[in-house]
């Protein structure tokens, strides 16, 4: 049975002006995203990973619309996402959803965790019930581990991990088909890294989701990909089956980075 394709980029580009400096107001442009292209099955982890500066994000961003591409086009789930507008976007953007970098930053300070993990449920279905959001928070957060008493509390109440957490819950409250974590553990301490990354692999297969996980380590990449992009300078230099790319890497900046992995001693 051929696989579907649930995410396809198409020669994606993004610029941006070069600020400050002898060369601001001379028109040069800096490339982040230089003519990527790629496809994401249903069901499969993609990792892609690269330095800090690649155009990771700025790839990322493109995927969900947070920012638009200068060209290219983009698929989901075979129709036109670029092309999207009202409620054929709303119905789409409900489907992908980002968990970010930053827990801190990314959640609101001065929003309780019900008001955060149930806010995309008062944007896409408003006519939930109070009681059945709340049922619905109360659900979630027990999938990503943590207990209702959290419903009441803000933020800063909870330890890094957590936030990450609550960051998971509620990019998963709509139940969506994709979700793109971008450098979810890099704020974090190794062994809370670990705890959240086994969380992700858990939750992938009870929610039957795809990922994209944007990384700059490979050890990350390593333990939940399938497929791995690697990406330098705004291109894709190497794409494959993740043990492939791991062991035995064909372009010099992938056995690069390979090589700037420490070895722990025996």
């Amino acid at each position: 049975m051929a696989s579907e394709i649930l995410l396809e980029a198409r020669n994606l580009r993004k610029s941006y002006p070069i600020a400050g400096g002898m060369l601001a107001g001379s028109g040069r442009q800096a490339v982040a995203v230089d003519g990527v292209s790629f496809a994401v099955e249903r069901g499969e982890t993609l990792g892609i990973v690269g330095e800090s500066g690649c155009g990771k994000t700025t790839l990322a961003r493109m995927l969900l619309r947070l920012i638009e591409p200068d060209s290219g086009e983009i698929y989901f789930r075979g129709e036109n996402w670029l092309g999207a507008s009202g409620p054929e976007l709303r119905k789409l953007r409900r489907r992908m959803q980002m968990v970010f970098q930053d827990p801190v930053a990314s959640l609101n300070p001065r929003m309780t965790i019900s008001g955060i993990v149930s806010e995309p449920l008062a944007i896409h279905e408003p006519g939930t019930s109070t009681a059945a959001r709340r049922t619905r928070c109360i659900e979630i957060l027990e999938a990503v581990g943590l207990d209702r008493e959290s419903l009441g509390r803000y933020p800063h109440e909870f330890s890094g991990g957590q936030r990450q957490r609550i960051g998971i819950a509620r990019a998963l409250i709509l139940r969506p088909e994709l979700v793109i974590a971008d450098e979810p553990v890099s704020a974090l301490d190794v062994s809370v890294g670990a705890q959240i990354l086994e969380l992700l692999v858990r939750l992938q297969q009870e929610f039957s989701l795809t990922l994209i996980l944007i990384s700059h380590s490979l050890p990350v990449v390593a333990q939940l990909a399938s497929r791995v992009a690697v990406m330098q300078a705004g291109k894709f230099v190497e794409v494959g089956p993740a043990a492939q790319v791991l062991q035995s890497p064909q372009h010099p900046y992938t056995q690069a980075l390979l090589a700037a992995v420490p070895e722990i001693p025996a």
